[in-house]
């Protein structure tokens, strides 16, 4: 791009209030769904402490209208650099739009399909026949069309609804019975709207897609960093000044979670809601701790691809390392391990609280209780 400034695009928005925030005035609510969403905060951090300018880079944050554009925007080269979900990334680059990770935001968000109880859907696959379903965008209807199969049913079983991000506003007004979302972001939105109605929280309830597409372990909807192609190969030293500056933010979070939440919303102000500091507690466990890109999840994630029929058989994961300029963790031992202590540990955040980490608690609210 022209510009001497990185141009940076987030991954989130929301078009519509949720639900009524009776500590804040509609407008207000509204105005924190336009904005960057909690999981972002090492990002902004970056910006708000310095680290870009110490690093000598300047960044233009933009957050757009519709984050489904966001990889054919730095693909065309409207944009340098961005966050997007891994599967998308791959299914970008196998449009030819020519992006690249360079990083791990999230490691393992939980996605899955999202439903309440009173639904009448369970465990059961198959109980999702004759149900409305919610999705994001094209690939969207391609992932439910490809489970439904896996569990001997037809598109005609089901009813496809493109509702956008807009899955726990679609699912409260009864316009679907379920739909893709993450656990750190639609159930929690879904959980604060069932207090709202007097009913537990526990009604809301995900069918994970690694598990239901038989991914094994894996981090099927990891949150990276990408890049435009030609402005990685341009700029391979901004590029890594960038990460430097948001492994420094992100150190900063993991290490001082509640001086960071009150920087971040001192500098993003619509965020300061209950439910927005819900997300940040419920998201502060999958911040990757060395941004790097895993070869196991990038592996199981693109076969996914070739399954579904949107990446082709000779397909190469289009990530890179060579920009993490610091020592990387060996791959784990025990990854299933990981993942089933870490849906433990979602359990208690969900029920207690607290900011929490695998293998330690490194903060709490006063309502945690330590691990």
């Amino acid at each position: 791009m022209a510009s001497d400034k990185i141009v940076f695009l987030t991954n989130w928005y929301a078009a519509e209030p949720l639900l009524t925030d009776h500590s804040e005035s509609p407008l207000t609510f509204l105005m924190s769904y336009l904005h960057a969403t909690p999981y972002h905060a090492p990002l902004y951090l970056a910006q708000a402490k310095g680290f870009f300018n110490d690093e000598g880079v300047k960044v233009a944050l933009l957050e757009p209208n519709d984050p489904s554009d966001v990889t054919e925007i730095i693909g065309t080269g409207k944009a340098d650099l961005g966050y997007k979900a891994m599967i998308h990334t791959l299914a970008a680059k196998a449009r030819d739009f020519p992006v690249t990770s360079i990083g791990s935001l999230l490691d393992e968000p939980f996605t899955g399909v999202v439903y309440l109880k009173s639904s009448g859907i369970t465990t059961d696959f198959r109980t999702l026949k004759g149900k409305r379903i919610g999705y994001v965008g094209e690939f969207g209807k391609i992932q439910i069309d490809e489970l439904t199969s896996h569990y001997g049913m037809t598109p005609s079983d089901y009813t496809a609804v493109r509702c956008g991000m807009n899955v726990s506003k679609a699912i409260i007004r009864g316009e679907i019975d379920a739909g893709i979302g993450l656990e750190n972001v639609q159930m929690v939105e879904l959980e604060e709207w069932l207090e709202t109605q007097g009913r537990p929280k526990s009604d809301v309830q995900m069918l994970r897609i690694d598990e239901l597409a038989e991914l094994g372990c894996c981090c099927f909807c990891t949150i990276l960093y990408i890049g435009n192609d030609s402005f990685i190969a341009q700029n391979p030293d901004k590029v890594r000044a960038f990460m430097r500056a948001v492994k420094r933010a992100t150190d900063f979070v993991l290490q001082q979670p509640e001086e960071a939440w009150k920087l971040f919303i001192d500098f993003k102000p619509v965020l300061n809601t209950a439910l927005n500091r819900k997300i940040f507690e419920r998201s502060f466990p999958y911040l990757s701790n060395d941004l790097k890109n895993v070869k196991r999840d990038w592996t199981k994630v693109t076969s996914y691809g070739k399954r579904l029929g949107v990446l082709d058989h000779d397909f190469v994961p289009n990530y890179t390392n060579e920009f993490l300029q610091w020592p990387l963790a060996e791959e784990s031992a025990d990854p299933t391990g990981d993942q089933k202590r870490m849906a433990e540990l979602q359990c208690s955040v969900r029920a207690r609280g607290g900011l929490q980490r695998l293998g330690a608690v490194a903060a709490t609210t006063e309502t945690a209780v330590a691990a």
